[in-house]
């Protein structure tokens, strides 16, 4: 099936007042994400990939190992991650549903301490990637990163949240202050309700 560039779940402004410009948007989905859905679908027509699920083509493209992907998985891979991505935010002010909190205070001692630790690693990816809260096939979570596009499917985990340390993800509100990023998308911008809709 070839692969559609969503809307997006709120508006361009929805984000502003917490601190995710228009202008981000406008140029993150509308651009960067598009690319990858244009450049995926050029890159798979005719191939055997044609007609799979896009998670197909992401577990089955990846090569684990390898100092760099290849163009299939690196387009796949990018429009699955901001599909989520988009998703896993949201202009509300909803708090942390309880199941989530319990859960990530038996993980990591304290939800501070969870975000200290995925801030930590958003921070420490050296270069382009993302991080995450994952859920393992064994129920428990833990704090990832990845490079460049790779991301929890390659590893059969269940991606709870992730944060795209990219720079076109934070240049033009945060210039290149990607720890103020990361602070601000954790206190002001994740829609914890589908966090914790993600477990399993």
């Amino acid at each position: 099936m070839a692969f559609e560039l969503p809307d997006l779940p709120y508006a361009h402004d929805a984000l502003a007042g917490k601190g995710m410009s228009a202008e981000t948007l406008e140029y993150h989905h509308d651009l960067h994400h598009k690319a990858y859905v244009d450049n995926g679908n050029k890159l798979i027509a005719g191939t055997e990939w044609e007609g799979k699920s896009l998670e197909d083509i992401v577990k089955g493209t990846y090569q684990g190992g390898a100092v760099a992907q290849n163009g299939i998985f690196n387009n796949a891979s990018q429009h699955w991650n901001h599909m989520q991505f988009w998703e896993m935010m949201g202009p509300g002010d909803a708090g942390m549903p309880g199941e989530l909190e319990k859960a990530l205070t038996e993980a990591f001692g304290s939800v501070d301490k969870f975000k200290e630790e995925f801030s930590a690693a958003g921070a420490g990816q050296f270069g382009s990637g993302w991080c995450w809260l994952v859920q393992n096939a064994d129920g428990s979570l833990a704090v990832t990163k990845t490079e460049n596009g790779v991301n929890p499917l390659c590893f059969n985990q269940t991606a709870l949240l992730g944060c795209d340390v990219w720079e076109h993800s934070y240049y033009i509100d945060f210039r290149n202050k990607r720890p103020a990023y990361l602070t601000n998308f954790l206190d002001n911008l994740v829609n914890w309700e589908n966090v914790a809709g993600r477990m399993k």
